[in-house]
């Protein structure tokens, strides 16, 4: 089909051309970064956590007298692991996804600890005999705590351990020595140095802190021995038996300390609650990528619908001297192809700008090439298939009832 006549149509038919254009512009850049954003934010929801979650549960005391505490916690460590169906049980100060983090900056060079530096922030997990087991760590190189390191470990004025032992996750440990094996290494916090004895899978922070995935997964692991700031007991067993090792464990907790608030909670339940605000924000982001489609739908319908009529007595003219219905089709598929051409040109441009833009004010990653031409084909999909009515009720308009307005 020749190009110049549908052309020469539109020049003539300028302010529906141009709105057509600018709807699908916009709808482009919008559909671009929103699903680019759904993308980023299923990545995180996904995100591998390399410990038990499904068997894993936090139950939480609050209100222990401090001078009491310290007493306490080897009891009641005792009391729970006595729970039929507890494979391990620990002592933590807190676990991933719990908003609750205890975070410190560190380095792999004593003299780089200067004011201003530029260090991985890194959540602490400071964990009593058993963690490891406890939480299902999958140990990549080196060993996990020995008893004495536990035993020698308190936690000083600065909140952080006496001892000089550490695991570090796999991210961390390419962080601070990439390239070099970390096993033996001194990392340093503040006055403290501690060596690296194992390296284990990556394990989420409590929260996220700084840029990027990879900061996600900045941890370290310290051993201490039971203190009263180290609230949380994590269990550990089979799902299938985790609801009912809940139970037990709260109402062991209750007898024990009765003047004591318990709480308690499955992992996955964490996880889910620290992840219900991002599937509040991919719902939004899915409504307006629908609304956004739906309207520009609509619109190329009703434009195109409006430009059918204006337009009667052409397609009557067009009929009477021979073309046929799939001319007529084909004629009205060209042009919004055309049009939408013109618009996917500009919203990816204009895409990109917004890009920009959220990158430099609310730290958003660059949006990869392929999302501007996959934008592209659905928008052109999509005005194909808006079209089609009006194109189909254009090709049907008889002859000589459309040159009878001649």
């Amino acid at each position: 089909m020749e190009i110049r006549p549908i052309l020469a149509s539109l020049r003539q038919h300028r302010i529906p051309a141009v709105l057509i254009v600018l709807e699908i512009a916009l709808a482009c850049a919008v559909l671009c970064n929103a699903v680019f954003m759904i993308g980023q934010r299923l990545d995180e929801i996904n995100l591998p956590n390399a410990i038990d979650e499904t068997g894993i549960a936090d139950i939480n005391v609050h209100g222990i007298d401090p001078k009491l505490a310290n007493a306490d916690i080897p009891r009641n460590l005792a009391a729970l692991q006595g729970i039929p169906g507890i494979i391990a049980v620990t002592s933590m100060n807190t676990l991933p996804l719990t908003n609750n983090g205890w975070n410190t900056s560190v380095s792999s060079t004593p003299d780089a600890m200067v004011p201003g530096g530029h260090y991985p922030n890194v959540a602490q997990y400071f964990l009593t005999a058993g963690g490891e087991n406890a939480l299902g760590l999958k140990l990549l190189s080196g060993r996990f705590f020995t008893p004495d390191e536990f035993a020698d470990s308190k936690l000083d004025d600065s909140y952080m351990p006496t001892g000089n032992s550490l695991i570090v996750t796999r991210t961390l440990a390419d962080r601070l020595w990439p390239g070099q094996p970390a096993l033996g290494r001194l990392a340093y916090v503040d006055q403290h140095h501690y060596t690296v004895v194992g390296v284990v899978a990556d394990v989420l922070r409590p929260n996220k802190q700084g840029d990027g995935k990879g900061s996600f997964y900045y941890c370290g692991f310290f051993p201490i021995s039971p203190h009263g700031e180290i609230n949380n007991y994590v269990v550990r067993s089979a799902p299938q038996d985790l609801d009912r090792v809940i139970r037990e464990a709260t109402q062991k907790m209750e007898a024990l300390s009765p003047d004591a608030v318990i709480t308690s909670s499955t992992f996955s339940s964490i996880r889910d609650k620290y992840f219900d605000d991002t599937r509040s924000m991919i719902g939004m982001l899915v409504l307006v990528c629908a609304v956004m489609l739906a309207v520009t739908s609509f619109g190329i319908v009703g434009l195109t619908s409006f430009w059918v009529g204006q337009r009667r007595r052409q397609i009557g003219i067009r009929r009477a001297v021979g073309a046929t219905q799939a001319q007529i089709m084909r004629y009205f598929q060209t042009e919004n192809f055309l049009l939408s051409t013109a618009g996917v040109v500009f919203g990816m441009l204009l895409a990109f700008g917004i890009n920009l833009y959220l990158m430099q004010h609310y730290q958003m990653n660059r949006m990869p090439w392929y999302y501007l031409p996959a934008s592209a084909l659905a928008l052109w999909l999509l005005g194909q298939l808006a079209v089609f009515g009006p194109a189909r009720r254009a090709s049907r308009v008889p002859p000589v009832v459309a040159t009878r307005s001649v």
